[in-house]
Parts: structure tokens; sequence; C-alpha cells
């Protein structure tokens, strides 16, 4: 396939009323851009600081979804890789409203020292937004809808350590004897937002960097969120997340993780994908290369960046499209030309 084939599809989208969601390559760090059937732009965390990061999503955004402004942004938390870039990016294009739970005073980590949290969070506290708002579980972002389109929502299922509430009438999760507790210490990821997306009946999950204990909770004894078609890995694949509690209540069909090629990964977050009911596709951002576990991947098919090159230059990002009538989704990798497509699961529910 030639490249000005897979740019053109690559740029298609809002105009013909289908859900775009590219997840940009930031080296392990978080970036999803969302382009919903109405035209809105909402970017889910913005990676590291510095121009990297900030660039690509700019590029992403840009030149290939054709944005010139992101209307919504949202931070899941806390940790530099997931915030750290969206002061650079707010140089390159305007920023809408921002949506996060709140600035954390002192560093959320605990730290002896705030010093250093206090030079980090400045970039963002003072780049330039139309508004701040604050995250709280039940929040749902104010999408436009598209003429004759199903319905688009974003909706905020967990945020600072607290869960919306579970759909009325909601029955016991048979899972939730499965649930189990890790000793972890705190951090921010603890208090991560989750994010459930949903267009017609597709449906898809980000959950930040979510940690395990917090994600038994929120579908057991209770599933709060129900299925969902498109899980992103949660905390890029690590293993102090993606509880197979988690993954198999949602029991996706598609799984996305925005790995480094030397971070997440975890085996055990590849069996819990792999033994989830239903699951078609495991995609990674990058191919795993720590030394000593190269066996820990999804097949190369859905893999987008392959290389352990210290200039960073692949940069491949993954494109899914959700057709105009929420029925099924394609996943492209424009830098391979691998696409593939898949139904939308029809029934809801735990």
């Amino acid at each position: 396939m030639s490249w000005g084939l897979m740019a053109g599809r690559a740029m298609a989208g809002a105009a013909d009323h289908r859900l775009d969601i590219y997840w940009n390559d930031v080296e392990g760090g978080g970036s999803t851009l969302i382009v919903t059937p109405a035209g809105q732009s909402i970017l889910i965390d913005s990676g590291n600081p510095g121009t990297r990061d900030a660039g690509r999503i700019h590029h992403t955004a840009a030149a290939v979804a054709g944005l010139t402004k992101i209307d919504y942004y949202i931070t899941t938390h806390f940790h530099l890789d997931h915030y750290g870039g969206i002061a650079q990016l707010a140089a390159l294009m305007p920023i809408g409203q921002v949506y996060d739970r709140g600035i954390p005073e002192h560093d959320p980590d605990h730290s002896p020292s705030d010093a250093l949290w206090l030079q980090m969070i400045g970039p963002y506290r003072a780049f330039a937004a139309d508004g701040r708002n604050r995250v709280t579980p039940g929040l749902a972002l104010p999408l436009r809808q598209a003429v004759n389109s199903p319905h688009c929502s974003l909706l905020c299922v967990a945020s600072g350590g607290h869960f919306v509430d579970p759909p009325e009438g909601a029955p016991p999760n048979p899972l939730a004897g499965e649930n189990s507790h890790l000793e972890l210490s705190p951090t921010d990821n603890d208090l991560s937002s989750a994010w459930v997306l949903e267009f017609g009946a597709f449906r898809f999950w980000d959950g930040g960097d979510l940690t395990w204990n917090m994600e038994g909770a929120l579908v057991a004894p209770v599933n709060r969120v129900g299925q969902v078609d498109v899980y992103q890995v949660d905390h890029h694949g690590l293993n102090v997340s993606n509880n197979p509690v988690l993954i198999h209540s949602l029991s996706p069909t598609v799984s996305v993780m925005n790995n480094g090629a030397e971070k997440g990964t975890a085996a055990s977050t590849l069996a819990a994908l792999g033994s989830s009911p239903g699951i078609q596709a495991m995609y990674q951002m990058h191919k795993n290369l720590r030394p000593g576990d190269p066996q820990d991947n999804t097949a190369d098919a859905y893999i987008a960046n392959f290389a352990h090159d210290p200039n960073h230059r692949d940069a491949n990002y993954i494109k899914l499209s959700v057709d105009p009538a929420g029925t099924s989704y394609t996943i492209l990798i424009p830098a391979t030309g691998f696409s593939r497509t898949y139904k939308v699961r029809l029934a809801m529910g735990p």
C-alpha cells in the first residue's frame, strides 16, 4: 500500500461521521486522541515534557486528523509521562477546556521534598486554555452530537479513588470471587481517572494508570462499567495493574497497549488479556525489547514500532475508526498498512 493511500485513509474521519481514536507513540507514556463524529477533539493525556511528544501529538492532530484545536484535554493523573507534554502542545495549537481532578498542592507520591514537584508542575499550572474543570466520577463531557448519527458520549467512571454509581438494579458480578488484592505502595496511579467512550453500541475503555486494587473495586462486587469492545491496557501493561477480574469483566474484543520498548508488557498482563473471553486481537505500540523476556509480545502484525532506536525515529501511531452507524470498527497501523475490521458487540452489560 502506498504512503499516500495510507495517509488518505488515516485523515478521513469526522467528515463522514465516524468516530476516530489515535494512539500516539509517546515512548511508554500516555496520549490518546479522539475525534468525534461531530468533529470535536478530545486528548486524554499528553506524554512526556519536551518537544518530542508534543511534536508527535501535534503531527497526529494537525497533519493526520486535520485539527486546528484540541477542544477537550484530560489529565488522568499527575505523573509526568501523562501530563508533561501539554504545556508544549499548547504552544503549538490552542487548547479548549481542561479536565483534571485538581492540581495537588504537594507531590502526590509523597517524596521527602516538594521542590522537584513544584518545578515539574509549574508549566502545567501556567499553560493557556479556555477553561479548567474538576473531574469527578459521573461527569460526562458536553459533547456536540452529529446530525443523524448515533449518540456519542465520554463518561468518567473513576477519579481520585472514587467510582461512579453502579447502574440501577445491577446484579452481583459473577466474576467477583476471582478478585485478588496486592500489597502496593500508594501512588498517584491509584487516583487515576478512568473513562468510557460510547458511540452507539461501541464502547471503549481508557483507565489511565489505574492500579490493581482500584480496578478490582470498580467491578467487584458489582460491575460498574459493563463490557467494552476495546480495552486500552491500563498503566502501559505493567503488572501492578490489569487485574484479570477487570479485564475479564470488561470482556473486550480488542486491546491496545501504549507500552514502550522496555516499559510495560508484563507477562501477567498478556496472560490476563489472552485468557479473556472473546478477545480477538492484542495491539502494542512497541515491541517489547527488554533483555531476557522478548517472548512477552503479541504477534508482530499487531505492533506499530519495532526498533530499539535511541533517537526514537519511528513514532508510528495506531488508529481506530468506528463506522458511521456504530456497528463495526477498523484498526489500522498506517506505517505497515496492516488493517483489520471487527464487529461491535451489541449485547452490553456485566
